[in-house]
């Protein structure tokens, strides 16, 4: 089975910065995409940031300009530079990654991490 393990998440001052990491246990290049999803208390989940196997990149509007997603194929491992942060992005973060296998699209999530913006 596929994992996805995450980790920096925390707390954080408003306008400051976290990175999010998402260690995979397979190469990166194995999935169609790989991307980052959150829910607030109360509120629905919502996609945050996705990346592509063709490096295609799409931000939620609330995120444009302060978050960017990245991929170290080296390191199997996916990344979320969270800058300016505020405290309306706190929420579980979850990492996930789509695998097609064939005529099979396979979804893998991580475990969520926590971010926190407050002052």
């Amino acid at each position: 089975q596929v994992q996805l393990v995450e980790s920096g998440g925390g707390w954080m001052q408003p306008g400051g910065s976290l990175r999010l990491s998402c260690a995979a246990s397979k190469s990166t290049f194995s999935f169609n995409a790989m991307g980052w999803y959150r829910q607030a208390l109360g509120k629905q989940r919502e996609s945050v940031a996705t990346l592509t196997s063709s490096n295609n990149r799409n931000y939620a509007d609330s995120v444009k300009g302060r978050f960017t997603i990245s991929r170290d194929n080296a390191k199997d491992t996916v990344y979320l530079q969270m800058n300016n942060l505020k405290p309306e992005d706190t929420a579980v973060y979850y990492c996930y990654a789509d695998e097609v296998r064939g005529s099979i699209k396979l979804n893998y999530w991580g475990q969520g991490t926590q971010v926190t913006v407050s002052s």
